[in-house]
């Protein structure tokens, strides 16, 4: 942890571990229970390749080496958590801590499990990423960033590549703007050209008149043009920025891994791709093209008041320093607001989408007036921190505006004077007047700069945040992307969706190239992580998984995954046509081979009964089809691609017995010169299967062909003689 953000008692423990192990702390935290649950000031260090702990300043320090044979793990209790070694299968407490420390004792173990390996940790590469290293602020949920200390030169910075291909219309539109700046600065001296030279004057020349009335008219006209062809521009400009933002933020999340994206809400990336981009739009063709138009008219205008009268335009401008002063002062405020705002609003988001996304279920169970509540809460904690930022905000303009509003007064007062005593002509004073009002307009309009960069800035740190994000799995200059044969080890394999806590534990297997093998164990022993695994969803954190001998880090994703069939467990489909869905799985695929996938799914005679037939509409989810239809379609889909592996993760779940029959002809079929790999809880369904493995608590504990586990009369004869005892019961009721 960074010195910055450790506490005395992390600072001492950390110089008290050098000082009597003379290794230097890479990682510190603090714990504060004891095994009884009692209340200590302990601490804790990885340092020198090893832990270091004691439950109190005054304690002995105690010594953990990670090595190969003894492992550390983080075990989460009710109210409290533990580091516990490991070692031959028995269990030894290190130390306790409640759930304040937890994040810590997460990431220590992830230290500890790298040293274990071989692989050098140190400070700057394994800091612990909840708390900014700059202020110490933890950072928001799913996030990476701090908003206290957001960089804004180098967010503006990445824009430019967005921007760049545009920079044609953006030069056009820099040159209107001194046009219509220089314009605007005219319009003054020709009204006092007006005034002085003809309104004030007995006997002037009427043809002058109508002549300086028309060259008002014209250069009015000309500057509302010529700011309509700029904004027709910079819409044509900003709508291009807009997409080309919004495809590489959207082909971003898709780039991501399936760990990258959960751990952010649904509402926050809809949030990124939609409400974030079109602020940052919003500030590159709106409010940084204005602050340019008004950039230029302030030098022009303040330039025109210096040269009549230097003195008094001084004057004017001493106000300013003060209300940017106190601009400057509530800037870290209001961006703290806007980014709490977007998450309140992003947490709205979230809830639209489940309830919108569940809606059977709302239905079903009658929650409807439940929703309405939890949308209203979250709806009003919107409403309360948008009031906040407003109140905030509508509290300084007024006395920022009265500050600035000073200078008019002293215009009123010297020029009113000067007029009086005959030093200064109406048309001067008009001149000068119109200047100060331009010159204040875009001081006016200034005031409101701060609140539209927060926003915006919160809105681009979040979108580059996401967009520099390194994907957890990719792939590698060389890639593979040759065919496959299906030849599948697991080595010594272990893997946790947290890198604390393991889901499988050194599982060894191989599952050669034609083979049917069937994946059983109780809910939750790591079945379908291990097809997760296969499909590279996840990266394994220790040992190797290789197909055909090669890697599987070492494959293109696109390659691998397109020679891989799978069926869902939680079927899903597209909102569009049967064919459509069916046809997802292999771009330009004809309809011959969708109809050919679905002969072979035993869903064609299904389809053809339809009045539409393939062209039959399925609603979102396909909730216009049974769960058996669904599951049906789904398995022609996956059936099209003629893949070399084909993973069936719970297919027939949803399927009655009489479909199932057909189901497990068209799998019987299906089988031949493919390795597939099926996970069932209903195991009648896998007497077909070559081979069975057995897991239990995330390792293989058997494995074999139905006849040879039932001889063992283990885990697998125990799973079997369960169902069939429930299904005894079933069919007497």
């Amino acid at each position: 942890m960074h010195m910055e953000t450790k506490t005395r008692t992390e600072a001492a423990f950390a110089a008290r571990v050098e000082a009597e192990t003379g290794e230097s702390a890479v990682f510190v935290f603090e714990y504060n229970l004891d095994f009884s649950n009692v209340p200590v000031s302990g601490a804790a260090a990885v340092a020198g390749g090893a832990l270091y702990y004691a439950p109190s300043p005054d304690s002995a320090l105690e010594r953990f080496v990670p090595t190969g044979s003894d492992t550390v793990e983080y075990r989460q209790y009710v109210g409290c958590a533990a580091l516990e070694c490991v070692s031959g299968g028995t269990q030894r407490e290190l130390l306790r801590s409640d759930m304040r420390n937890s994040a810590a004792m997460r990431h220590a173990v992830m230290m500890l499990r790298a040293i274990s390996h071989g692989r050098t940790v140190g400070s700057e590469s394994t800091t612990l990423r909840t708390r900014c290293p700059k202020c110490g602020t933890p950072f928001p949920h799913g996030s990476t960033s701090c908003p206290r200390c957001v960089d804004r030169k180098r967010l503006l910075s990445k824009l430019w590549p967005f921007v760049r291909q545009d920079r044609r219309g953006l030069l056009i539109a820099v040159a209107l703007f001194f046009v219509v700046s220089a314009l605007e600065v005219l319009l003054p001296s020709l009204n006092r050209s007006l005034i002085d030279g003809y309104i004030t004057v007995p006997g002037a020349s009427e043809n002058g008149f109508f002549g300086m009335i028309a060259a008002i008219a014209v250069t009015t006209a000309a500057i509302a043009l010529l700011q309509a062809v700029r904004s027709v521009v910079m819409v044509k400009v900003g709508n291009r920025i807009s997409v080309r933002i919004r495809k590489a933020v959207y082909s971003k999340v898709q780039s991501l891994s399936l760990s990258d994206i959960t751990r952010r809400t649904s509402g926050e990336i809809i949030t990124r791709v939609t409400s974030d981009t079109q602020v940052t739009r919003d500030f590159l063709v709106d409010l940084s093209t204005d602050i340019i138009q008004m950039l230029l008219l302030f030098i022009a205008i303040l330039s025109m008041l210096l040269a009549m009268n230097w003195a008094l335009t001084l004057m004017i401008l001493i106000p300013m320093p003060i209300a940017v002063l106190i601009f400057y002062s509530f800037r870290r405020r209001m961006n703290r607001m806007y980014h709490r705002q977007w998450r309140y609003e992003s947490a709205l988001n979230t809830l639209l989408h489940d309830v919108f996304s569940g809606i059977r279920v709302v239905k079903v169970f009658g929650t409807e007036k439940r929703e309405e509540e939890r949308f209203d809460a979250a709806a009003k904690r919107v409403a309360d921190i948008s009031k906040r930022t407003e109140t905030t905000w509508n509290l300084i303009m007024p006395f920022a505006n009265f500050l600035m509003g000073i200078g008019e007064y002293v215009v009123l007062l010297f020029v009113g004077a000067r007029v009086i005593s005959g030093e200064m002509t109406l048309g001067e004073l008009s001149q000068f007047m119109t200047y100060v009002g331009m010159l204040y307009g875009p001081i006016r309009w200034a005031a409101f700069i701060p609140r539209r960069i927060a926003r915006a800035m919160t809105s681009m740190a979040k979108i580059f945040e996401l967009l520099d994000e390194k994907p957890g799995i990719g792939d590698g200059d060389e890639a593979y992307s040759g065919e496959i044969e299906g030849n599948i080890r697991f080595d010594n394999v272990s893997f946790g969706y947290n890198e604390y806590e393991y889901v499988l534990k050194n599982i060894n297997l191989d599952i050669n190239k034609g083979e049917m093998v069937g994946i059983v164990g109780r809910s939750g022993v790591g079945k379908s992580t291990m097809i997760n695994l296969i499909m590279r969803l996840y990266d394994v954190n220790e040992g190797v998984l290789s197909i055909d001998g090669r890697d599987i880090r070492q494959y293109s994703q696109h390659a691998l995954r397109s020679r891989i069939g799978v069926v869902l467990q939680e079927t899903f489909l597209f909102k569009g046509t049967v064919l459509s869905n069916i046809a997802y799985a292999k771009q330009g695929c004809t309809f011959e081979e969708a109809m050919a996938a679905a002969r072979m799914a035993n869903v064609h005679e299904f389809i053809m009964k339809q009045p539409d037939g393939y062209n039959t509409f399925v609603g979102e989810s396909g909730h216009t089809l049974s769960g058996g239809e669904r599951q049906r379609v789904a398995i022609a889909r996956a059936v099209l691609r003629d893949p070399r592996i084909l993973i069936l993760d719970e297919a027939t779940a949803s399927l009655d017995t009489e479909t199932e029959k057909l189901i497990q002809d068209a799998v019987n079929s299906l089988v031949a010169g493919r390795t597939t790999i099926a996970i069932a809880h209903r195991l009648s369904t896998l007497r077909n299967a070559t081979r069975l493995v057995v897991l239990e608590k995330g390792e293989v504990e058997e494995s074999g062909t139905h006849e040879e586990l039932m001889a063992k009369r283990g885990r697998y004869y125990d799973l079997v003689m369960a169902q069939r005892q429930m299904s005894k019961l079933i069919n007497k009721r």
